[in-house]
């Protein structure tokens, strides 16, 4: 099996709060850079849903988004 390397540059923990935490007040920089941070993954596991890959994406990204602001109201 061929694996790829993974050359996302993947931010320390202290880095990646703050980068939450603005995404989380709507920060649109920060929620792009978390987004980016996991287009790999999206992208792979969107492989994985029966549904054209571009909705797939657009779901997974829109739940990835909920997720950020429903764990605020906690």
């Amino acid at each position: 099996m061929e694996t790829k390397d993974d050359q996302r540059v993947v931010p320390d923990d202290d880095e990646f709060l703050i980068l939450l935490q603005k995404a989380r007040e709507n920060d649109p920089e920060s929620t792009l850079k978390l987004i980016e941070l996991f287009k790999g993954d999206i992208m792979h596991i969107s492989k994985f849903i029966h549904m054209s890959e571009e909705d797939a994406v657009s779901d997974i990204i829109l739940e990835f988004l909920e997720m950020i602001k429903r764990r605020e109201e906690e």
